[in-house]
């Protein structure tokens, strides 16, 4: 969720104040990125994983603060919901193992907080909505006591004026209201970072919004929500919805919503951050002592605080992200479009197939997106969300194709290349990419089993079914066999 904010309340100066600051920090990182003071030598990757937290009958445990105590390990943070957690991979290389890296920490650190959490009376569960969540699990009650959520939750309510509508259709329909944010943390994701210099940001960012659709349709993993069936990653609507803060009118006016895919093909990551701070007012005006201009003068490398907690309260499903290591600056993109799971195979599959497939279009001589109109890789974003694996997307030279053909015939080589092109060994990234080739053909990821499931239990009640399924979903995640296998 980004930085940690104290309890506090903000005045008129306060916010005036900050946006002075926030527009200085923007003019200091411009100067940066034309004096290329970046670390650009040796890209580093990285992997974040949101989790959701469920008692023995498969129901919400509202206990990330005692299961973080009993698990007492750095990389495992608190989220927005008292039933989520996250844990924070430490970066790696692709070319010195980083794949097998994320996937070995990943399961080790997962079992061993699983063995250590149970023990409060809540076990881990990676999967893009937590499919038993009711009602009552989404209110203010459910927010992680942390004075930055409550903070954010009441900035996001205050700005928007009114409750949140939240109405999603699909084989079922949904429409419910929210008096808080709380409806967000039923979205739990996974983040995947690459580092870029200056020169190469604009061509990862783009090459990130073009693939994107094609990641949602192999990767969809939340097709229930509040006991209805909805789109196959309903996190996407959910999260535009759950965190608008423009009333009807504002909508009506055109205003740019805080989770937003964006509205163009960028030249700069400077574009990004720009159209951050002219088009959004902040939501935590939270302003620091530093000097920007004082530090960056001096020699030193200024933190840009003020500019980076706007940027995280900007929720794009490809985020650009500075941040310093040792006093050395650096940026990446943060790719946020996938829930997590099923199992960690799957999840590092979907990294392998993200990673290989950004390198070769970043790098390609013809840019993908120089044939392609932004408006259809927006559209393609949301029917893949809408449909999942069986989603028909417009892609450039071919028109409207199936995903999983597009993916057989034209992506997965370009995928194998990119990861040849990161020093990925063969057989490690063969071995990943070969889930997916194998998603493709079964026409099965993690939305499309447990459909399936619920409707071999559709004589059931509807939330006794759930249950059942997700205890199934559970067993299968930790036998780390990847989802098209389950059945």
């Amino acid at each position: 969720m980004g930085d940690e904010v104290s309890a506090q309340e903000f005045s008129r100066a306060d916010r005036t104040r900050h946006r002075e600051k926030v527009r200085r920090c923007l003019d200091v990182f411009a100067r940066m990125l034309r004096e290329a003071r970046f670390d650009t030598d040796d890209p580093m990757t990285g992997l974040e994983v949101e989790l959701n937290l469920v008692d023995d009958r498969g129901d919400p445990a509202l206990r990330n603060v005692e299961a973080l105590d009993a698990i007492a390990d750095p990389d495992f943070v608190t989220e927005l919901g008292q039933f989520n957690i996250e844990i924070n991979v430490p970066p790696a290389r692709l070319r010195e193992g980083g794949l097998a890296q994320f996937e070995d920490q990943l399961r080790r650190s997962l079992n061993d907080a699983e063995q250590k959490s149970s023990e409060v009376g809540a076990h881990m569960v990676m999967i893009g909505i937590l499919p038993t969540l009711a009602e009552g699990h989404l209110s203010l009650d459910s927010i992680t006591p942390n004075p930055r959520y409550k903070l954010l939750s009441e900035q996001i309510m205050s700005a928007r004026g009114e409750d949140i509508a939240i109405s999603i259709a699909g084989p079922e329909r949904l429409a419910t209201t929210a008096d808080s944010i709380v409806p967000e943390a039923a979205c739990t994701s996974t983040q995947f970072h690459v580092q870029t210099s200056p020169d190469q940001f604009a061509a990862y960012w783009n090459a990130s919004q073009a693939i994107a659709a094609i990641q949602v349709a192999l990767g969809a993993n939340s097709p229930y929500l509040l006991g209805k069936e909805l789109w196959r990653e309903t996190r996407i609507p959910l999260f535009e919805q759950a965190t608008d803060t423009r009333s009807e009118e504002l909508k009506a006016q055109g205003v740019r919503p805080r989770v937003w895919f964006g509205e163009r093909w960028i030249t700069t990551v400077f574009d990004l951050f720009e159209e951050n701070v002219r088009f959004f007012p902040a939501l935590l005006p939270v302003t620091e002592d530093e000097d920007p201009i004082e530090v960056l003068e001096d020699g030193r490398t200024p933190q840009l605080q003020e500019l980076r907690l706007h940027n995280g309260t900007i929720y794009r499903w490809n985020r650009p992200v500075y941040d310093t290591v040792d006093g050395v600056p650096h940026l990446r993109v943060e790719n946020r479009c996938l829930g997590a799971g099923p199992t960690v195979v799957d999840l590092i599959a979907n990294a392998a197939f993200y990673y290989g497939l950004v390198r070769s279009l970043a790098e390609s001589e013809r840019p993908l997106w120089s044939q392609m109109s932004f408006s259809a890789a927006e559209e393609n974003f949301h029917a893949a969300a809408q449909h999942g694996i069986d989603t028909q997307v417009y892609w450039p030279g071919i028109g409207q194709v199936r995903v999983t053909e597009l993916v057989l015939r034209r992506l997965l080589p370009l995928a194998r290349q990119g990861l040849e092109a990161w020093g990925v060994p063969d057989a490690e990234g063969g071995r990943l990419l070969d889930v997916i080739e194998q998603r493709c053909l079964t026409g099965t990821n993690g939305a499309e089993w447990f459909a399936r499931r619920m409707r071999d239990r559709s004589d059931l009640d509807r939330y006794d079914a759930l249950r059942a399924t997700l205890e199934d979903y559970r067993q299968r995640m930790h036998t780390n066999e990847p989802v098209h296998t389950w059945d």
